[in-house]
């Protein structure tokens, strides 16, 4: 699955390997004492979040591609956030199950494993973008338009989809299920020789493309922005940085401490050292816990949509009141007795209204 899976895939990787001094029935006692957590608690927040990220990154995706007219540069680069968080929320039913056992094959695996990946990246790439949209929307903003509109038509695939697809090449190549004591799991198996350095590369690319290289761009914009706008007396530029400024919160807010557990073991395994039972029961639940604090962040975008977005909340009634309009036999029947008794209606008002039927 993740990093937290991954870290019982290092044991067995250690199991195969004769020169390690390690027992991996001692690992499975260990994780036994966190069944609780792992196979009840961790399987019901996942679901908790599946219904809440498709219903909320869900109406986002239906409600901006409705209004494509009225899109902001920053609406579009929402609307990639939740299109990742969309797909990203369909692989949680599959990591539930894990939990217990995995059912669906190698290819599924692969599969889920990709798109898992691919969020992570994307997420906070867009993030990374939509911090330079408003340091040119705020500290440049008599002649940005040029430079934004190339960020949110072209880059955002060049620089977010590209590489985030790219980085799910260890996914296609290493992702693949197998037998752990009596159960399957769907992970990344390393080769047995060289798996120390496949996992401390891949934990650290993650750690530094996933996280530190977008927070600094991220940091460094809002630090010029917050500059620029301490030496301005008006408040319409406050406000539109109001929801981007939230999302950015609650993004770090999510995965720091994932990324900080996943930073801690890597060092810790780097060195050579030797986890206690205790320890290691204290590893995989602080990895379980903090992986699934993470995955928080694709239902909370939509949150913040309906309670901070005025406009998405104007444009929501307007997309559900257009399809009333569209798609009600008795309001269609209203409509044509309107235009008998109303001949000036132009045809072409006519043309339309049966082009939006439903």
């Amino acid at each position: 699955m993740t990093d937290g899976t991954e870290y019982l895939m290092d044991e067995l990787n250690y199991e195969h390997n004769d020169s390690a001094n390690y027992s991996y029935e001692g690992e499975f006692m260990c994780e036994e004492q966190n069944l609780y957590i792992k196979k009840i608690l961790i399987p019901l927040f996942y679901s908790l979040i599946f219904i809440l990220g498709i219903v909320g990154n869900g109406l986002v995706v239906l409600v901006m591609g409705y209004h494509k007219r009225y899109r902001s540069m920053t609406d579009k680069y929402r609307l990639h956030l939740s299109v990742a968080d969309l797909l990203f929320v369909l692989t949680l039913p599959f990591w539930a199950i894990d939990t217990v056992n995995w059912y669906f094959g190698d290819i599924t695996c692969k599969i889920v494993h990709v798109i898992y990946t691919m969020n992570l990246y994307s997420t906070v790439l867009i993030m990374a973008f939509i911090s330079l949209d408003r340091y040119y929307a705020v500290v440049h903003a008599t002649n940005s338009t040029r430079q934004r509109k190339m960020l949110a038509n072209r880059f955002v695939y060049v620089g977010v989809w590209l590489p985030s697809i790219l980085l799910t090449v260890p996914d296609m190549v290493f992702a693949k299920t197998t037998q752990l004591m009596d159960r399957v799991v769907c992970d990344r198996i390393y080769p047995t020789e060289t798996f120390q350095t496949w996992l401390v590369a891949f934990r650290m690319k993650g750690v530094l493309v996933g996280f530190v290289l977008p927070a600094l761009v991220i940091l460094t914009c809002y630090c010029i922005i917050i500059s620029k706008l301490s030496q301005s007396t008006g408040l319409q530029k406050r406000k539109a940085l109001k929801i981007t400024i939230i999302l950015i919160v609650i993004f770090f807010t999510c995965w720091l401490p994932y990324y900080i557990v996943i930073l801690i073991d890597t060092v810790m395994l780097m060195r050579g050292r030797e986890y206690s039972c205790v320890m290691e029961q204290m590893v995989i639940m602080a990895m379980n816990l903090t992986e699934a604090v993470a995955y928080c962040h694709c239902c909370l975008n939509p949150i913040l949509y309906a309670f901070v977005g005025v406009n998405f909340e104007s444009y929501t009634r307007k997309v559900f009141s257009h399809s009333e309009i569209r798609c009600s036999p008795l309001k269609k029947l209203q409509s044509k007795d309107r235009r008998a008794t109303h001949p000036s209606i132009s045809t072409e008002s006519e043309s339309s209204s049966l082009q939006s039927s439903c």
